[in-house]
Formats: C-alpha cells, sequence, structure tokens
C-alpha cells in the first residue's frame, strides 16, 4: 500500500510557485515548480491558475488527486480579508479537506527554526516582517508599500537611488557616484537621459530593479550616499525585527531573528554587518541567521503543525530539502 498523502504546500511568490505532496510520514512524494502569483495584476482566478497547473503537476507525479489539508503560504495575502478570498479560492478547487492561507513570509521563518518561534524578515521586490510564538500568536505588519509605513525592498531602493542621483545632477541634493553608476548601467551618460528613458518607457519599467545591486555596488566601492540608504535598510530590517519580537514578549529570550529575499541573501557585506550590530544593541539575545532552505520547506512545515505531526515526521520532511 502506498503512502497517504496528508499535506500539499504552497509557496506561491510574485515571480514562482513551488509545490510539494508530503505524506503523512513526512515523506515528500513529488515536488513541481510553476509560475509567479499576482493577483493584485491578473485577479485571483488566473492567479489561482497558475498555481493549479503546479498541483496538478505535483498530483500526477505523486499519483494522488488530494490530500488532507492544504498548507498554502502566498505572497500578496497581506491582510486577514486577503488570506481569507485566497483561502477560499483555494478551497473551491477541492485540492484539500481545509484550507489554511498564509503571508508568504511565514514560510521563510518557518522553514528556518525548528519550532514555530521567531522572527523574519524578508526583503526582495518589497519588504515584510512576520513573527510567531508556539502558543499560535503570530505578530506581522501590513506590508502594502508606503501607506502602510513601509520603506525599502529591491523597488524601494532603486526609487531611492534615483532620487538622490537626480538631485546630484541638477544641484538640489549632495554629491553622489549614483548619478554616474545608474545610467551607466544601461548605457546612457548622464541621469537627464536615463530619467527621460525611463519617463517615456525605452527602458521598461520592470527593469528598475536592475538599479538595486548598482545602489549596492556604489555603496560598497565607497560612495556616502549610497551608504546611507544601505544603512538606512538595515535600520528598518532591525526596527521590524525588534517591533515583531516586543509584541511577542521575545525581545529578551534567546531567538532567531531569520533574513530572507533577495536583497538580505546577496551577501552584501555593510547591510549584514549593520543588520547584526543594530540588532546586538536592541535585542542582545535574538541571533542574526540567513535563511537558504526553500521556503516550500516552511509551508510543509506548517502543515505538518496544523496536522499533530511529531518532531520525527518534520525532520523527514526537512531532509527532503536540506540534504
Amino acid at each position: 500500500m502506498g503512502l497517504t498523502a496528508s499535506v500539499l504546500a504552497i509557496d506561491a511568490g510574485n515571480s514562482k510557485t513551488d509545490v510539494a505532496v508530503v505524506a503523512a510520514d513526512g515523506t515528500v512524494l513529488a515536488t513541481a515548480r510553476g509560475g509567479g502569483f499576482r493577483p493584485p495584476a491578473v485577479g485571483i482566478g488566473t492567479a489561482v491558475d497558475e498555481v493549479a497547473d503546479a498541483v496538478v503537476r505535483a498530483y500526477a507525479a505523486a499519483g494522488v488527486t488530494s490530500v488532507a489539508h492544504v498548507s498554502a503560504c502566498l505572497a500578496n495575502a497581506d491582510l486577514p480579508v486577503e488570506e481569507e478570498q485566497l483561502a477560499a479560492a483555494l478551497h473551491a478547487r477541492a485540492w484539500g479537506g481545509t484550507v489554511e492561507v498564509r503571508n508568504d513570509t511565514f514560510a521563510i521563518l518557518r522553514a528556518g527554526v525548528a519550532e514555530p518561534r521567531g522572527v523574519a524578515v524578508v526583503c526582495g521586490a518589497g519588504i515584510n516582517c512576520v513573527g510567531m510564538h508556539p502558543d499560535g500568536r503570530t505578530a506581522r505588519f501590513p506590508a502594502i508599500g508606503r501607506i502602510s509605513g513601509d520603506w525599502g525592498g529591491g523597488w524601494g531602493l532603486a526609487e531611492e537611488a534615483l532620487w538622490y542621483a537626480a538631485r546630484a545632477e541638477d544641484g538640489r541634493g549632495a554629491a553622489t557616484r549614483l548619478a554616474r553608476t545608474l545610467p551607466a548601467h544601461f548605457g546612457l551618460d548622464s541621469m537627464y537621459a536615463l530619467i527621460e528613458a525611463l519617463h517615456l518607457e525605452h527602458i521598461e519599467y520592470g527593469r528598475r530593479h536592475e538599479l538595486t545591486p548598482v545602489l549596492f555596488a556604489t555603496a560598497a566601492a565607497g560612495d556616502a550616499v549610497a551608504r546611507s540608504v544601505v544603512d538606512r535598510l538595515a535600520e528598518e530590517v532591525v526596527t521590524m525585527a525588534t517591533v515583531a519580537l516586543s509584541r511577542l514578549g521575545l525581545l529578551d529570550e534567546e531567538v532567531p531573528v531569520l533574513l530572507g529575499g533577495g536583497v538580505l541573501t546577496a551577501g552584501h557585506a555593510r547591510l549584514d554587518d549593520g543588520v547584526r550590530a543594530l540588532l546586538a544593541v536592541r535585542a542582545p539575545k535574538a541571533a542574526a541567521r540567513v535563511v537558504t532552505a526553500r521556503p516550500v520547506l516552511g509551508a510543509a512545515l506548517l502543515g505538518l503543525d496544523r496536522m499533530g505531526a511529531d518532531p520525527s515526521v518534520q525532520q523527514r520532511a526537512r531532509s527532503h530539502w536540506e540534504s
């Protein structure tokens, strides 16, 4: 007799979707990858269709048609009402008996801890922070941009770099090498030329994110303005982490602060050192650690938590991605 499928784990980000079918004993029966999950851009139905493609392939590989529980960690599930809407959309697909939807940041947090206890800060295209306590309490932020008080993330950093560079070139701001390095990335010789190219869409809007690595490279080369932006990001990361720890009553306990997302896992020395230095002052017992495991592991572990799986089952699932 084959293994019984227990959990369908889904980690759906803006750029890609990973799914896994996990047996009751923690064995990973099948995995699949699909495209990005962007309900605000394409609508919930179309976004879920993208997930469905990966689920169908994983179910076929596992030889199952449904599971006991669907554990979905989804990008753009930023508010409880959005989690409810997405959970209803997934439940309608009849992939499992029960469905739980969380923001995708929870997957990164759970992937990096042995129990649901700690805080994760994720900085990729945007920035977000969540915390979990074993008693079920969570800490989180709306994380939907400037209107919810957010600063940082790859897109925000690129915009900030452009702002400083434009003002440096026309005399409104301090001198910075960004005024040369940003346009040079696109083969242009001035910020005026770059501003014109972006405004007239001669350079596609989506390519602005390419300027974030340029910002970090310019900071690493010693530019004071670029360094100030990197330092501000370190401040923001630690502020979010300490607020989440405080909300959960974990500020004075030994607890992990997990760092995820493209910006925080890229190995930018000034950013990494800044985060650790600030954290040592504000939360001395917290330990910063970069999460390298695939977030779908976290979605799987959250599902197994829900099913009451014992540690050996969870470790078997973890070993699939960490071996």
